[in-house]
């Protein structure tokens, strides 16, 4: 069938698209490596005193170490010993290293509400291409951030590219899905995290100090997301418009059939048209639906509450505070360059992500999800164990260090991929774009609000932290398994029943048709 076939033109676009999906990555790494040297450059510019320098060197030993975006997981107090005025100096370059940090998130947070409407207003390509506008100019101030107030202009400049990623993290799933044939859905699916990852990876091996994490080259370094962003705008202009978009919202049949056949690589899309003409009859019927009708139309409020908590799973699953004790970890285990340590978890994190892929079209999405929650589970036991007493054997930092490389990999496995898709399966093209946004407010939201608050329960929880981050994955983990249904192959029909038969609160709606998604109508 045509529908399963792989085209050049499917594999440019896709690749195409993904490419802001790697920016976002970049962009999310990028600030960690060069912590140090950017803290010394704030230093220099604010004129703060030779004893604060001291204070502030005391945390800033290792620049390796993964830096959460917050205010409270920034630099840290200095010691008793520092004098009030260079406390206070201190004060303020924590201040202003937060800043540059958080300030991501928080574009993130505000942009991600406005992806699904800006690629219905101009189109998937042409928005992908305003976005590139908030994309470059980021990199900018940021890359001149040196001949300038650095602080400033980076803070500024973090904060511009996380509006970028906030529209990115709505548009790329949507448009992936859209173009994707539904046998291939959940693979093509998954490249968005793929390219993600691949991004921080990438921003780990450049940030090392001998390439560009340096004191010379570090503005060089943030302002780099400019080149996939000049990159994917060039080859945008050469990408086929959703025809989903062309049909179901611009009622341009000729368009959508000319765009199909060049991603389908055939004139045979009758198929495609076909479900896309019941989509378009049931988008009709449904007109657009506002976040407000998600949670208030009791046929849209189930799947909108699943979808929330698929990415709630995934952000507070405990994998940033994973990443935050590995290089303390890495240390203890006698590992003299934990930053190579750091960056082989990134590594790690790329392969699995890779692999899930493959894996995702033949075990399910509800399948990964929960083999991948269970062995973060188990994982997050013996992370917590080995934490415990590690003061008393010396052999249990090398279980932690085990336990940290499988955990990322169950994390890529199931709950790091699998949030982004699975949003677009449940829903129609009616409800979809405003499911979207809402799913990616509820990941930035939760991402914040872990990077907020992990320092707190770390210092009061201690060495037991990740027993508390076990219960939660556990949690999470009887959810999906009572209330997730699967959604691989199935039609419309079949996940609507599925979702109705999970519902022990909700009655059941008398039509089904409101729960279509991409237009599946055969089971794989």
């Amino acid at each position: 069938m045509t529908e399963d076939k792989v085209t050049r033109t499917l594999v440019f676009t896709v690749f195409t698209a993904v490419l802001g999906s790697f920016q976002f990555g970049y962009d999310i790494g990028v600030i960690n490596a060069p912590q140090q040297v950017i803290i010394t450059h704030y230093r220099h510019v604010l004129g703060v005193p030779l004893d604060d320098r001291k204070a502030i060197n005391s945390y800033a030993i290792n620049g390796t170490e993964e830096l959460p975006a917050s205010p409270f997981l920034g630099v840290p107090t200095p010691t008793p010993w520092a004098e009030e005025e260079p406390v206070a100096s201190a004060s303020l370059i924590t201040m202003f290293w937060s800043l540059s940090v958080s300030s991501f998130p928080v574009g993130g947070m505000i942009a991600s509400f406005f992806g699904g409407l800006l690629g219905d207003q101009l189109g998937r390509i042409k928005a992908m291409l305003v976005a590139n506008i908030l994309s470059l100019a980021g990199a900018l101030l940021m890359g001149f951030s040196k001949l300038g107030p650095s602080h400033i202009l980076i803070i500024s400049g973090r904060g511009i590219s996380g509006l970028y990623c906030g529209l990115i993290s709505g548009l790329v799933p949507m448009y992936i899905g859209e173009i994707a044939p539904t046998t291939l859905r959940g693979a093509i699916g998954a490249l968005h995290q793929l390219a993600i990852v691949t991004g921080i990876l990438i921003s780990q091996i450049v940030g090392l100090d001998f390439i560009l994490g340096n004191h010379e080259l570090w503005h060089i370094l943030l302002g780099l997301s400019a080149v996939p962003a000049v990159f994917q705008s060039l080859l945008l202009f050469f990408c086929p418009e959703s025809p989903r978009y062309l049909y179901i919202k611009l009622d341009e049949e000729a368009k959508a059939k000319k765009s199909l056949k060049r991603l389908r690589g055939s004139d045979d899309v009758t198929n495609d048209i076909t479900e896309m003409r019941k989509e378009r009859e049931e988008a009709s019927s449904e007109k657009r639906v506002s976040i407000v009708q998600l949670f208030t139309n009791s046929s849209y409020r189930q799947p909108i509450l699943v979808a929330l908590m698929l990415h709630m799973a995934q952000q507070f699953s405990g994998i940033n505070g994973i990443f935050y004790y590995s290089t303390s970890i890495f240390q203890t285990a006698g590992i003299s360059q934990p930053i190579y340590a750091t960056i082989g978890v990134g590594a790690v994190n790329t392969v699995f992500t890779a692999l899930s892929v493959f894996l995702v079209e033949k075990a399910g999405r509800r399948s990964l999800f929960l083999i991948g929650m269970s062995g973060m589970f188990v994982c997050a036991i013996f992370m917590s164990v080995g934490l415990v007493l590690l003061n008393k054997l010396a052999w249990m930092s090398y279980v932690s260090m085990i336990a940290i490389f499988l955990f990322v990999s169950f994390f890529e496995i199931g709950p790091g991929p699998i949030p982004w898709f699975m949003v677009a399966e449940f829903f129609s093209q009616g409800p979809r774009p405003a499911a979207l946004a809402m799913a990616a407010f509820s990941n930035w939201t939760c991402n914040f609000i872990i990077a907020l608050c992990f320092q707190y329960i770390a210092d009061f929880c201690g060495p037991y932290v990740f027993f508390l981050f076990a219960g939660v994955v556990l949690a999470f983990t009887l959810f999906t398994f009572f209330k997730v249904p699967e959604t691989k192959g199935k039609s419309f029909e079949e996940i609507a029943a599925e979702f109705r038969k999970k519902s022990a609160s909700t009655k059941a709606p008398k039509a089904a048709v409101e729960m279509e998604f991409l237009g599946a109508t055969e089971t794989v």
